[in-house]
């Protein structure tokens, strides 16, 4: 397995470029803003981008969709409960940037338990909603790819419509920090960290381990 971090635009969204080294099938996952470095990759390697994943719905994390997609053929994958975010610039919330991001349909969504497969890679999809109703993350092997659920000593803001604290830390406690201590975490923004490292240090969920 291949991964890929760029941090894309002024808020540092963090995109992953992930791949199967064998079959060369790729996902790009949260390509939040469009930047010629995400097309790059997938040229530099000569990767079949199958899938753009997205771990909600929020403007920061959609912006290069239609790039990625236009360039690759790709599909494009989000929770049911986020997947009007592509359409709708409130929900999106790209308004409040004053910008009025409106994309095509999804192609697919994205379920509690889902596998996704890219060529031997699975992916299975952890719906962590609190951040975002239609939140999702992502664990392959021993890396899990947050969005903006879990951070390195934080969480995702819960201050927007359809966020809710208690929902996330609670998704939190009992879906991700009972997974091994060593698995790595990609999260949507800023450095990467792990699940050990999150139980003993985040401030949020001291206490919920």
């Amino acid at each position: 397995m291949e991964i890929k971090k760029l941090s894309l635009g002024q808020m540092g969204t963090n995109c992953y470029v992930l791949w199967d080294e064998d079959s060369l099938e790729a996902a790009v996952i949260d390509p939040g803003f469009e930047d010629n470095r995400i097309l790059d990759i997938i040229e530099k390697n000569k990767l079949k981008v199958k899938y753009i994943l997205l771990t909600h719905g929020h403007f920061d994390h959609l912006g290069g969709v239609n790039q990625v997609k236009s360039a690759t053929g790709a599909k494009v994958l989000i929770h049911e409960n986020d997947a009007d975010c592509l359409m709708n610039p409130r929900r999106n919330l790209s308004v409040i940037a004053g910008m009025n991001l409106e994309l095509d349909p999804a192609d697919g969504f994205l379920s509690e338990n889902d596998v996704i497969s890219i060529g031997k890679l699975k992916l299975k999809v952890i719906h962590t909603p609190g951040h975002s109703k239609g939140g999702v993350c992502f664990l392959v092997e021993d890396t899990l790819i947050a969005g903006d659920t879990l951070f390195n000593t934080s969480i995702g803001r819960t201050d927007f419509a359809d966020g809710d604290l208690a929902e996330l830390l609670g998704n939190i406690a009992t879906k991700l920090f009972v997974l091994d201590d060593g698995v790595k975490v990609l999260p949507g923004h800023g450095e990467n960290t792990t699940i050990g490292y999150e139980k003993k240090n985040n401030p949020f969920l001291q206490g919920r381990s």
